[in-house]
């Protein structure tokens, strides 16, 4: 588990955060002005650090370039903002990742889990994700859909992974292309479009009849177990 700091200056969801988080074993201290976090962000007792942007002494976007102009601890935002060119900004400038509120625990803790597992520089070899019938092992790079061992090429298994992580959320293409293609600034959205059919053929199901993948118009992508 980690330590973990929560930078948040409604005493509501700051309490809420921190809760949830030490309910699933994480050591978490928070802090409700943007100076405090700094101090405590750079000191290195933390090894993620969940950062508000609406602070009252300090806006989060500046207080991420403080934090980044001495420490590379993991910064992920956590903004009710949509402003998708200021997400973009955020991540150019040193964001790791970010979540969009209102904002599930179980959906916050599998964001830390991604952004620790990619600044680790190496995978887990113990990491296994479950959905349903479908496992993850992501330190061997191996996927199955029960037994069956499912034969994916690197990026398919990069896009299952990133989906999986964020299982029962919707991610949107933006999101893909920064976190799967690393492209934060966009691409082609037919290349996500072809992965997902592949995906989708070696799974079994279709668009028509999803059964892991599903897809909604202008919102996104979410991976989830069937329906009973």
């Amino acid at each position: 588990m980690a330590a973990v700091l929560v930078i948040e200056d409604d005493p509501r969801i700051r309490a809420s955060v921190a809760e949830r988080l030490a309910e699933r074993g994480h050591h978490v201290e928070t802090a409700h002005r943007a100076m405090d976090g700094i101090r405590l962000a750079v000191s290195g007792q933390f090894e993620i650090v969940v950062l508000d942007l609406g602070l009252p002494d300090l806006d989060g976007s500046e207080a991420l370039q403080m934090i980044r102009a001495v420490s590379d601890v993991p910064v992920l935002i956590a903004t009710a903002r949509d402003d998708e060119a200021g997400i973009i900004q955020l991540l150019d400038a040193g964001a790791d990742d970010y979540v969009t509120k209102p904002f599930s625990a179980d959906h916050l803790e599998a964001r830390i889990r991604a952004v620790l597992r990619r600044r680790s520089g190496a995978e887990d070899e113990n990491t296994v994700i479950s959905v349903g019938d479908l496992s993850l092992d992501v330190g061997r790079r191996e996927a199955r859909l029960g037994d069956e061992l499912l034969d994916l090429t690197a990026k398919e298994f990069d896009l299952l992974a990133f989906l999986a992580e964020r299982a029962d959320h919707y991610v949107n293409k933006r999101e893909l292309l920064a976190g799967v293609w690393h492209q934060p600034y966009g691409g082609a959205d037919k290349t996500i479009d072809v992965h997902l059919s592949w995906l989708r053929r070696k799974l079994g199901e279709t668009a028509a009849e999803p059964r892991y993948i599903h897809t909604k118009r202008g919102v996104g992508v979410r991976l989830s177990a069937p329906m009973p």
